[in-house]
């Protein structure tokens, strides 16, 4: 073991990685058109084999939620990832927010997202994130239908309230929300700054001090050894990608800042810990409740 290098924890967290590109971020979408997307500069595919290359190099095989629309025009990428032993997992199709589709427009979209990226990858699909942890209180027919379209596990809550998402009053635990069925939803990992609950991910983890996610995770762990559950982007390593000058100061502050110190972080945060695939940590959860 390297000098001042932490011994990783038995526990297994989950590390997941929500693959969209820069101009699909919810803090643009006010300003970008989806209807321009395909004229602008992709970058999605280089961030991520950036990100492929980061956990090769640590060891730590993750999962990958993934848009359906990178997928379509991205199908050797899907199948890089995994050719390296990662999960495919679905992000649904184009970033809509869950809250803002009725459930015959989720029912679609999670569909057209999962044909695509079972094609491209040539794995089934079986995990499930929202857009911007969209799934919430005002979505009680989501789950439901993500368990009728035979998901095993979901990470779709962020059990916290923010300006962007959140959902403050659900679990912070794994638990099954549909009664009779298997499917597991797995929250995202929640700490504690400045005695305020905040998520310990994304732009969370790249503005913040590097020990907020890694007490937050050591405190996951302490609990009754439940695991963490750790996202970021691939565009967040990606310090050279286009500005939005049109887009609110607060939208550009929150994209833009840190961006070159987020490999670096991730590179601690991997050696610290112990990481694995979403599908793991899930069933390994759903082992445990009733």
């Amino acid at each position: 073991m390297i000098e001042g290098q932490i011994a990783p924890g038995p526990v297994l967290n989950g590390m997941s990685v929500d693959v969209e590109d820069w101009f699909q971020v919810g803090a643009f979408e006010t300003v970008i058109d989806p209807d321009s997307w395909d004229g602008l500069q992709h970058r999605v595919e280089r961030n991520t084999d950036a990100v492929l290359a980061l956990f090769a190099d640590a060891g730590v095989h993750a999962t990958f939620f993934t848009l359906g629309w990178v997928a379509e025009r991205n199908p050797a990428l899907m199948r890089r990832i995994v050719e390296q032993g990662h999960e495919l997992a679905s992000h649904g199709w184009a970033h809509g927010r869950v809250f803002r589709m009725t459930p015959d427009d989720f029912r679609a979209d999670i569909d057209r997202a999962r044909k695509v990226l079972e094609d491209a990858g040539g794995v089934a699909v079986t995990g499930y994130r929202a857009p911007s942890f969209s799934i919430d209180a005002r979505t009680p027919w989501a789950h439901p239908i993500l368990a009728e379209r035979g998901y095993t596990y979901s990470s779709s809550v962020a059990p916290v309230a923010t300006d962007h998402y959140g959902w403050a009053d659900a679990p912070r635990r794994a638990w099954r929300p549909v009664a009779g069925s298997p499917l597991v939803e797995v929250p995202i990992t929640i700490g504690s700054l400045f005695g305020k609950p905040t998520p310990a991910g994304g732009g969370f983890f790249r503005l913040f001090p590097g020990s907020f996610t890694a007490r937050a995770v050591r405190d996951a762990n302490a609990d009754d050894a439940r695991p963490a559950m750790f996202y970021f982007h691939p565009w967040e390593i990606d310090p050279d990608q286009p500005r939005v000058a049109d887009a609110p100061l607060k939208s550009r502050l929150r994209h833009y800042a840190r961006l070159g110190a987020m490999a670096g972080k991730l590179r601690t945060l991997l050696r610290d810990h112990r990481w694995g695939r979403c599908d793991a940590v899930a069933a390994a959860e759903a082992a445990r409740l009733p």
